[in-house]
């Protein structure tokens, strides 16, 4: 599956679809495996621990939020090891688009409150 293809363009929707209600019913994070075996029974093969899945989430969180102001859908996804983010999303969070401040876990935290927050009334 490549970036700008229709497959792909399919799959960030379907992505942006279970992250969204993921937010909209208490910001509960879910693993990588998780969200790609949801993606499967939706029709798309988003391997858990492969590039697709990166880049789906960073697109993802890139297209709710283009200016930036608004948070990352991506934090609701994390590793079944440690329940917690990977490294691509502290890395996303701190660049220019999103510039987010605080140590990585202060960061992550607060970025699930305001995903709750915002998409409670949606």
């Amino acid at each position: 599956m490549k970036r700008d293809s229709l497959e792909y363009e399919q799959a960030l929707d379907a992505m942006v679809a279970v992250l969204r209600a993921r937010a909209a019913t208490g910001a509960e994070p879910l693993t990588y495996g998780d969200l790609s075996t949801e993606l499967k029974q939706l029709g798309h093969e988003v391997p858990a621990h492969r590039g697709q899945m990166s880049y789906l989430l960073e697109d993802a969180s890139l297209r709710e939020s283009p200016d930036g102001s608004l948070p990352m859908l991506s934090a609701l996804v994390v590793l079944k090891a440690t329940g917690r983010p990977s490294g691509g999303f502290f890395q996303l969070a701190r660049r220019d688009h999103f510039q987010r401040l605080g140590d990585e876990t202060e960061l992550w935290q607060r970025e699930l409150a305001v995903l709750a927050e915002h998409y409670s009334g949606l």
